[in-house]
């Protein structure tokens, strides 16, 4: 053996990489230090995997023969022309130049997702927003799809979703302490495959099951019971989609009503409380009854439960990706402090146990090595779920979270790490959108359905190709991504792709800082090491670290219950809010004035939900969850990601009576649409779903059957098709996709073929 096995890390987890004999990486195994490893990255040396990468620099054939903004309503049709390397950079170069004085950075969007890389140097997002600040700055987005609600929400009221991701009561904690774990969304084990940098030890099936065989006892409330796995007994409350804020505030106005609040805890630790009790007057378990599906002898028997043991309600974000998606969290926020447990081991709330592996760690918090940004020159952002109305409506005014935005004019588009053919709603309405910008630049490993619909396209390498440094908040590891096998084709990584344009522009010290990439991996490392030590964490040198391959972070988590020392003397531990004080009523956000976001938490009917008159036409309520078998549409294309697949597409699960009721059997080939468009997918039976509901997981490659109609049949079953794009609320402009009706029915003509999985078409100059 040449090698021996090393590590490397992608966002579902550490991999072990064997080698033959002649160095080649030929295989990936599970971390042998992780309970519980994720099978997704298990074939990332497929070649299935390998099949789609981009090799050569890529070129839009209308683009390149005729210049910017070229029959830009034929992306995603026309075929590509590959060029040398020096020829793209000088192109990508002269554009970048040309719409900077032509327009000003202010017409430049940096685009990007932060999921791309678990390594911290070659961190796609931190690259590409590095590389534009050099040149000036961009128009950055704001926000994420997952938390859009809930990231403008929580700092008025408690405190940052990071800082609260990092501060939740570990497992051991709960196991020994909770007697009552109540969940609004459950905690989905798929979901807690994931860190962002990461996911080197997976917790949450052993912090669950380690809590069911101490006598704790669930509950879910959710649509879904597959939310939720313990090992033993949950009790399923299958509450309708988009009402949990109703519920809750019913558990709420039991607690008022019969007295089983916590005033003391109101008194030292809230304010606005009484601001907001007389709201809950006619807030009464019949009243919830109505709108929520669940009984009102259950939801108030089960808020005496909960005032008379310890309890930790939690919350899924789902339920803040919904229309005034910020109101659930507000509600359970609200709860908690009148249970009065918050600080408490054992009680309090989660936001949330489930989404990421990181909640819940007994790991110590480091400062682990980052890569800076640089300074942008640039203010104007958007909400990141309003990518589209910005490009539609340059020059239009938003509301968000206190101001008025004005939308840019956006000439160009340069994107690194992400698909926005993934992660955005009412993906028909945004392919109309993509017209607008006069060029499009992807620096990106494979042929994504974002890439196939760019201008120029930029063939990046993947994380076994390159040496880097997997970290993430709360592991206890870090991983020496030591590259694997060279990269394939001619694709170069981002820092050298930056790096070259940076020189043509002269930029490229601001940019690089004399470093090439191993003296940025040490220096970011002993930065990192530096920033770690002051928090009381030791860890071994760079060079150390490098030759041992892995570095395990010392020391248990010191502060195991979420607010504790807040809990114990809010004087002296204020948090981040104007009052310093977990705020019921916010009299920031009622300054505002907003109409659909209010000083407290309330209940306010969804545009669309099962209660409306939009279901009668569309009876169906579509939840679109993260997929069991890749994060996000990473790896939709791998065999793993495939052998989920049924007919090819995607499985849309329905109740067996819906089904029925429909003329639909297990596995059929289905037509899912409303007004704003549709899509193929294959049925799944399930009786742990609700009635009326039915779930149709993201990930899939976007796949329109006819690219030049506004509203095409998506053949792949991308449920992004159909979802309404619109704003949360006034306050966060989060997007809603869990705010969707749809209908359901059996297609039985012939099936269109796949091409989500196919290369482009090139052509010859």
């Amino acid at each position: 053996m040449i090698h021996q096995r090393t590590l490397t890390a992608a966002h579902w987890g550490v991999y072990e990489v064997e080698y033959d004999d002649k160095g080649q990486a030929t295989k990936l195994h599970p971390f042998s230090k992780d309970p519980d490893p994720s099978p997704i990255g298990l074939h990332m040396l497929s070649d299935e995997v390998a099949r789609m990468r981009v090799r050569r620099p890529s070129f839009r054939k209308s683009w390149l023969e005729h210049g910017p903004g070229s029959n830009s309503d034929k992306r995603g049709q026309e075929p590509f022309v590959e060029v040398p390397w020096d020829e793209a950079l000088d192109m990508v170069s002269a554009e970048l130049k040309r719409v900077k004085h032509a327009y000003s950075n202010r017409a430049i969007f940096g685009g990007s997702y932060g999921w791309s890389s678990a390594g911290r140097f070659h961190h796609a997002q931190s690259q590409v927003h590095r590389f534009l600040n050099a040149l000036g700055g961009y128009v950055r987005h704001q926000d994420s799809y997952s938390l859009g609600a809930a990231r403008v929400l929580m700092p008025h009221i408690l405190a940052s979703m990071e800082d609260l991701m990092a501060m939740h009561t570990t497992w051991d904690v709960l196991a020994d302490h909770c007697r009552l774990f109540v969940t609004f969304g459950g905690a989905p084990h798929k979901n807690a495959q994931i860190s962002a940098g990461g996911a080197m030890v997976h917790r949450l099936k052993d912090g669950l099951y380690g809590m069911r065989a101490k006598g704790v006892r669930f509950i879910n409330i959710t649509p879904t019971a597959e939310d939720l796995d313990t090992g033993g007994d949950i009790e399923w409350l299958p509450i309708r989609p988009n009402t949990d804020a109703a519920m809750i505030l019913a558990l709420c106005h039991v607690l008022y009503t019969e007295k089983l609040y916590d005033r003391d805890f109101l008194d030292r630790c809230t304010v606005g409380f009484d601001r907001f009790a007389p709201s809950l007057a006619d807030k009464t378990p019949e009243w919830a009854e109505k709108i929520t599906g669940i009984s009102a002898v259950r939801i108030r028997a089960l808020a005496r439960e909960m005032a008379a043991t310890r309890t930790t309600v939690n919350i899924n974000w789902s339920l803040q990706r919904s229309h005034h998606g910020e109101q659930p969290f507000w509600a359970l926020v609200t709860l908690a402090c009148m249970l009065g447990q918050i600080g408490l081991p054992g009680g309090g709330f989660g936001a949330s146990y489930g989404p990421t592996n990181g909640m819940g760690s007994d790991a110590p918090l480091l400062a682990g090595p980052t890569l800076s940004q640089g300074t942008n020159q640039v203010p104007d952002f958007i909400p990141v779920a309003r990518f589209t109305d910005m490009l539609l409506n340059p020059g239009g005014k938003v509301h968000y979270n206190g101001k008025e935005l004005t939308y840019p004019d956006i000439k160009l588009i340069y994107w690194a790490g992400g698909n926005p053919f993934h992660h955005h709603q009412d993906l028909n309405r945004l392919r109309m959108a993509w017209a607008k910008p006069e060029t499009i630049i992807f620096n990106e490993q494979f042929w994504t359905p974002a890439a196939k619909m760019a201008d120029i396209v930029l063939p990046a390498t993947t994380g076994l190709e390159r040496d880097d440094i997997g970290y993430a908040r709360r592991e206890p590891f870090l991983i020496a991504m030591k590259k694997a096998r060279e990269p394939i084709g001619e694709a170069r990584d981002d820092y050298w792709i930056f790096s070259e344009i940076t020189r043509r522009l002269g930029a490229d010290d601001v940019y690089t800082e004399g470093r090439d990439a191993m003296q940025w991996l040490t220096h970011m490392y002993e930065e990192g090491r530096q920033k770690s030590a002051r928090m009381g964490v030791d860890l071994p040198p760079f060079d150390a670290f490098w030759e041992a391959g892995i570095a395990k972070v010392p020391g248990p988590n010191t502060e195991p219950v979420m607010l504790a020392k807040f809990r114990a003397d809010p004087a002296a531990n204020p948090l981040k809010t104007p009052s310093g004080k977990i705020e019921i009523f916010s009299e920031k956000i009622a300054s505002f004035g907003y109409d659909d976001c209010p000083g407290h938490a309330v209940w306010m009917e969804p545009i669309e939900w099962l209660g409306s008159r939009t279901a009668k036409r569309y009876p169906l309520h579509m939840l679109s969850d993260q997929p069991t078998d890749k994060l996000h549409s990473q790896l939709d294309h791998s065999p793993h990601a495939k052998a989920t697949k049924v007919k090819g597409r995607q499985p849309v699960t329905m109740h067996p009576e819906d089904a029925a009721a429909r003329g639909i059997a297990d596995g059929d080939l289905l037509r899912v649409f409303n007004d704003r468009g549709a899509c193929l997918a294959s049925a799944r039976l399930s009786d742990r779903i609700r009635r009326g509901v039915v779930r149709l997981s993201t990930g899939a490659w976007f796949d329109p059957q006819d690219s030049g109609s506004n509203t095409p049949l998506e053949k792949h079953g991308n449920p992004n098709a159909l979802t309404l794009d619109i704003g949360s609320s006034k306050l966060s402009q989060g997007c809603i996709a869990q705010t969707c009706l749809v209908e359901i029915e059996r297609f039985d003509g012939p099936a269109p073929p796949i091409t989500a999985h196919q290369l482009p078409a090139f052509s010859q100059r």
